[in-house]
């Protein structure tokens, strides 16, 4: 039955994956709950944004067997680096009180003040904020809800790469 599903459908489902999580995070996390992003959520965002794009270039191009192996290696590797930086903050939220590290400044300011490189490494590390858990569903804290979407998104890319598609048979 899944082999029956045409590539471009897959990549359509990623796409609509991300809309989905993007409008969850930013119009009823941001804007219904009052939740701010964390550098780490922002950061996570990107690769979200990342993986989403590229899946909906898949759609629009709807390459043959070489191209969609890419662009799922493509969406996949964005979802796998997101995942990581989603497992860092999990990581985060569990360290002890006294080991959480000190809260730093936002992201406006470090974007006006900071080097590029600097922001993005302080971003990639994360620091207090990123360590509170504001919110949870089905008692999981929002990175831990990202970081099972990333997981999700890379076996479904993973599976995408090394199929075998109907002209290859």
């Amino acid at each position: 039955m899944l082999q029956s599903l045409s590539p471009r459908l897959v990549f359509a489902g990623l796409f609509l994956l991300a809309v989905t999580s993007m409008a969850f995070a930013m119009i009823y996390l941001e804007r219904f709950l009052n939740l701010a992003a964390c550098p780490l959520c922002m950061t996570q965002r990107v690769f979200v944004v990342g993986w989403g794009v590229i899946a909906l270039i898949a759609v629009i191009h709807n390459p043959r067997s070489w191209g969609n192996r890419v662009y799922a290696a493509l969406c996949g590797l964005s979802a796998t680096i997101g995942g990581a930086v989603a497992a860092r903050h999990v990581w985060l939220q569990y360290l002890p009180p006294e080991e959480v590290p000190a809260c730093g400044p936002s992201l406006q300011y470090m974007l006006e003040t900071l080097p590029l490189g600097e922001t993005f490494s302080i971003m990639m590390m994360g620091d207090g904020n990123c360590a509170e858990t504001q919110w949870t569903f089905l008692g999981l804290s929002i990175p831990e809800q990202t970081l099972l979407l990333f997981t999700v998104t890379t076996l479904i890319c993973l599976w995408q790469t090394f199929r075998t598609y109907p002209q290859e048979s």
